[in-house]
């Protein structure tokens, strides 16, 4: 009886084992991985929605990835004087921490595309209309990213095919050029990108399509805008003309100037994914958010915020900003040397930067003197940061929203990043009219329809006899005052060669040269007075009416190469494959202007 129950219990056993492996070999239906996700729309939609969401990160849009091309630029300067230092000064070591943010945040996006994009086929014909609107989509958003690493580290490696990520080989990837043709890797980058955003221009509907289209999602219009970018930046000049005369004619939907300039830098529905954006990042207005911050694309929460730290770098001490970073001197008296056809101010100051003006007091263009929720006054000493000055910077802050009193710090703003906009659009098929037949009276009429909104007086075609003279006053009059202190003005320093002749050189030293200025140690009316001081580099080395104030210029500290950021050592250091750039060897690239036959528009003097 014994041995019959040990057999008994042993048989029940044998057969309790045999049901917990049949168990164990039934796969988990909550459990995705590559081998069981993606094979249809529904999950490849979700794919596109986690690269929208890469476009969110610190390292992409929501704080360093967009606010490091505005120090590059000449129209900002670091006025907290820690943060951001090496990249205003164009120093940057390799063994710095910040900038390969963007390196990471961009490679993530373009992970999840590669996989989307592994699953869509090679021939888009056999697509479904779903289908080509997610490939379309995928495409964008990789060509987008690596358009902004090229113009960022200058020669990225270049993954495309997620298949490579199944071993080290092809996860550590060189950045070196792996033809015979000599071509450098920043141009087989760019071929990359010019082939994504040409592709997804066939496969994109229109904003006319309505619907999500026409509320953030990337468009042909999109594509079409950063595909003239990418021809610009190898001055493709013919090529972006005719994209950029099709999106103007409508080709790829409709779009127009929306009348009031402010509308472009609101928060809500009424003033978001408007008729004059092509592309812009969405964020959810503040108070719709979640509590947490989520700063990188490993701290996911299901509570994110799902706002931009933009604003916090932008933002005076005074009123809880970081207070990181300040308009140039120059970009203020820029605005300030043209009064509309009625005699007022360019209302793009207004929402460039925040200064007390007069004028704003009685014009009905504005929402008056506003500093959030207070009011400025004729006798306001209000400047970025308490310990250096600098005039603050309105754009994607709610300075002059009236909405709120004060900055929450963080990832917490809600106003959508507009990256392209109509008027960009305006612009640069002025600036390639101009490279390719100018000066001419088509550059003249698009830039006046840019100018027109701003209530400025016409050009005349008469007062640009030479293409030079034409292409300064787009490169240093137009382009300023209407994308001041916005993401771009580095990109575009880079694409002109400003940084290889030694009077282009000349020009940002003055226009980056800014008074540092202690507040409490001047009467309101100094201090306002020096804050705005149209300052020349020149001026550095002369007397100082006081030891509280010290001019310094940005420029001055420019080390060759370095209008790029170097490749980080943390990662040179994992991946032997990595070579420099210019900013690692600290070498010209005069040298690619040369070989390509590319010139530098000399300086020529506006007004004469």
């Amino acid at each position: 009886m014994k041995l019959n129950k040990i057999f008994l219990a042993l048989v029940l056993g044998l057969g309790t084992l045999t049901s917990c492996n049949d168990k164990l070999d039934v796969e988990n239906p909550n459990q995705q991985t590559s081998a069981t996700f993606g094979f249809n729309a529904d999950d490849l939609n979700e794919s596109v929605i986690a690269a929208y969401n890469h476009l969110r990160m610190e390292g992409t849009n929501a704080r360093v990835g967009y606010t490091i091309d505005v120090t590059r630029g000449d129209e900002v300067w670091n006025s907290s004087q820690v943060w951001y230092m090496p990249f205003d000064d164009y120093d940057n070591p390799a063994t710095g921490d910040i900038d390969w943010w963007i390196w990471r945040d961009y490679y993530y996006a373009i992970n999840v595309c590669n996989f989307g994009l592994s699953r869509c086929g090679n021939d888009d014909a056999q697509l479904s209309e779903a289908m080509k609107r997610i490939k379309g989509q995928l495409l964008f958003i990789r060509g987008l990213s690596y358009y902004t690493l090229a113009g960022y580290f200058q020669n990225p490696p270049l993954l495309t095919d997620y298949s490579q990520y199944s071993s080290l080989d092809g996860l550590y990837a060189s950045n070196a050029p792996a033809d015979s043709t000599g071509e450098s890797q920043y141009d087989i980058v760019f071929d990359q990108v010019e082939k994504d955003l040409s592709e997804a221009m066939t496969l994109l509907p229109s904003r006319n399509e309505g619907g999500e289209w026409a509320k953030g999602r990337a468009t042909c219009g999109a594509a079409a805008g950063y595909y003239a970018r990418a021809l610009m930046m190898r001055h493709k000049y013919s090529q972006a003309l005719e994209v950029l005369k099709a999106i103007i004619g409508g080709q790829y939907g409709s779009y127009k100037l929306m009348a009031n300039y402010g509308d472009n830098f609101r928060e809500g529905s009424e003033f978001e994914n408007n008729d004059e954006s092509l592309f812009e990042i969405q964020f959810l207005d503040y108070g719709t958010q979640g509590s947490d911050d989520e700063w990188t694309p490993v701290n996911t929460s299901k509570n994110a915020t799902q706002g931009h730290a933009v604003e916090s770098n932008f933002a005076p001490g005074d009123d809880g900003g970081w207070a990181d970073l300040s308009a140039s001197p120059w970009l203020y008296n820029l605005f300030k040397s043209e009064r509309t056809t009625d005699g007022h101010l360019d209302p793009r100051l207004y929402w460039t930067i925040g200064t007390y003006e007069a004028d704003w007091d009685s014009n009905d263009q504005t929402l008056g003197n506003m500093e959030f929720t207070k009011k400025l006054t004729s006798s306001s000493k209000y400047c970025t940061n308490n310990n250096y000055g600098g005039l603050p910077i309105a754009k994607w802050t709610n300075m002059r929203t009236g909405l709120y009193n004060s900055v929450t710090t963080g990832l917490h703003c809600g106003i959508n990043l507009r990256l392209m906009r109509y008027s960009d659009v305006l612009l640069r098929a002025a600036e390639c009219e101009n490279e390719v037949n100018g000066p001419t009276q088509q550059a003249i009429d698009w830039i006046n329809q840019v100018r027109e909104r701003a209530h400025l007086k016409d050009l005349k075609l008469s007062d640009f006899p030479t293409k030079d003279k034409l292409f300064e006053q787009i490169a240093n009059v137009e382009r300023p005052k209407e994308f001041g202190c916005e993401f771009g003005r580095g990109f575009d320093l880079i694409r002109w060669g400003f940084y290889l002749t030694q009077d282009r050189q000349n020009q940002l030293k003055d226009h980056e040269t800014f008074p540092r200025i202690k507040k409490e140690q001047w009467s309101n009316a100094q201090f306002n007075e020096w804050l705005r001081k149209d300052v020349k580099h020149a001026d550095i080395g002369s007397a100082i009416d006081s030891a509280n104030v010290n001019l310094k210029s940005s420029f001055d500290t420019y080390v060759q190469g370095h209008e790029f950021e170097p490749i980080v050592q943390t990662l040179t250091n994992k991946n032997p494959k990595l070579v420099g750039n210019s900013a690692n060897n600290s070498t010209s690239n005069a040298g690619y202007f040369q070989k390509n036959g590319w010139t530098v528009h000399p300086v020529v003097e506006l007004g004469k």
